[in-house]
């Protein structure tokens, strides 16, 4: 039930991934970590839809019943306020469908819901994943196959490497709403109040953790390290094991020697002060960016999503850089380009098409794009990308910078497989464990490869 790419598909998806967004650096319009919609949509819709760039409004045709459409996606009241806006315009177009938005806050209240909503069959029409969602809803056979709606839903106009992970049994089971990769950021003025000055892009683990000793040291409420632990661990990771997280077979591919090594370098965080006490870290652990410590002005350095540079803007009031993680002693960045959400459709939606038409609506359209811009990461459809680049905000813009510096280096990861979900829960609860002195690095280290292990298994 898992997706695997050949040496050659592999090898591919690099050089594809690499000119997608070069190209994107090339006058294309798009933040850096949504690269998602082709404009295109020459297709004949149920609702007689003009082509796309044509004006006036779409009419059904005389016969054509209502339709109501829901919708469900994580944010906060930004993305609802984008997503109202879009949704609207839609309906405006095609005043036939209706769209009932069910927006949640967090990634974890919209897996719960949507596990109950399966269950009984009440699941939304549309609806975004992350992570290994879609490789687990594809093999349990929930979401629609895409290629069923192509002729109302652009899917030619993305890479292959932007659809690897909702890809399941060569069926393809969801679209990127854009691109990301974890990078540092560091508030330039905390630092200057500390006499540091900003690390280059030499700099090691062992910087990271002086420079944060030292702000916690010499800057008044404020720590020198904001440290999520599930948004930093899989780069770490793949500085030291080539293929990353996990295999292109959906195994894991991480013994526990390396959790043991980043669980450890964190506990001498927390014993030399560069990080807070574990209570609040602990306090911390799922709270949106611009909640943050980093996000709320009290921390000098985080690791962050592309995508969130600009939540997290308003904490430092623009006062910040965005960097490449520090480098191992390998040659091996860690860093990878990534899809940072996916639309997808219930395969029991009642409304497949008009259904359809609204993630292209979302992902393909250009009005629709230019609302939207990087809210969902930098675009993948060069189209789009070309069309929203001048309208990104100056965060949206470094985003979309070091993004296209992350590909000078990158890497192409492989999909987190079903059974993978576990991993942010797991990272947090073994880290808890480990800096409340109820376990040791080492046996905690062990107890993570062991339980994600047999997730993966069960998933099979």
């Amino acid at each position: 039930m898992r997706t695997r790419l050949t040496r050659t598909a592999r090898l591919a998806v690099a050089g594809t991934a690499a000119a997608a967004l070069l190209l994107a650096g090339c006058g294309t319009d798009g933040d850096a970590d949504d690269v998602a919609a082709d404009p295109t949509d020459d297709a004949t819709t149920a609702a007689e839809a003009p082509a796309e760039g044509q004006e006036g409004e779409s009419e059904a045709p005389a016969d054509q019943e209502p339709v109501e459409l829901k919708i469900a996606w994580w944010g906060n009241d930004e993305r609802a306020a984008i997503m109202t806006e879009v949704i609207d315009m839609f309906e405006e177009k095609y005043p036939y469908i209706t769209v009932v938005e069910e927006p949640v806050g967090a990634p974890d209240d919209l897996f719960n819901r949507l596990a109950t909503d399966f269950a009984s069959d009440t699941a939304p029409d549309v609806f975004a994943l992350g992570g290994a969602k879609p490789q687990e809803y594809g093999a349990a056979g929930t979401l629609l196959d895409l290629s069923t709606v192509s002729d109302v839903l652009d899917i030619e106009s993305y890479a292959d490497f932007t659809l690897t992970n909702a890809i399941v049994d060569d069926t393809l089971y969801g679209l990127p709403t854009g691109g990301n990769a974890i990078g540092t950021v560091i508030n330039t003025t905390i630092l200057e109040e500390a006499g540091i000055e900003v690390p280059g892009d030499d700099w090691t683990w062992e910087d990271l953790s002086e420079i944060a000793t030292q702000v916690s040291n010499e800057v008044d409420g404020v720590v020198g390290l904001d440290l999520r632990i599930q948004d930093i661990l899989g780069t770490y990771v793949a500085q030291y094991v080539e293929e990353g997280m996990y295999s292109w077979e959906g195994d894991l591919a991480v013994g526990p020697d390396i959790i043991q090594q980043w669980y450890e370098y964190e506990q001498s965080l927390v014993e030399s002060g560069a990080l807070p006490d574990p209570a609040v870290i602990v306090e911390h652990h799922n709270v949106t960016p611009d909640q943050s410590l980093f996000g709320t002005g009290k921390a000098a350095i985080a690791f962050s999503y592309s995508n969130q540079i600009p939540a997290y803007a308003a904490g430092t009031g623009g006062a910040e850089v965005v960097m490449v993680p520090p480098p191992s002693s390998t040659d091996l960045s860690g860093v990878a380009v990534l899809p940072s959400q996916f639309w997808a459709i219930a395969a029991g939606s009642d409304h497949p098409t008009e259904a359809a038409m609204l993630v292209d609506w979302l992902l393909n359209d250009t009005e629709a794009a230019q609302v939207i811009l990087a809210n969902r990461g930098l675009q993948f459809n060069p189209e789009v990308l070309e069309a929203i680049r001048p309208n990104l905000s100056p965060e949206d813009a470094q985003a979309a910078e070091y993004l296209e510096k992350v590909l000078e280096t990158g890497l192409v990861a492989a999909p987190q497989p079903a059974g993978g979900a576990i991993l942010n829960e797991l990272s947090q609860r073994i880290e808890s464990d480990i800096l409340f002195g109820r376990t040791t690095p080492e046996a905690g280290a062990q107890q993570w490869v062991e339980e994600l292990s047999a997730s993966l298994e069960d998933a099979q």
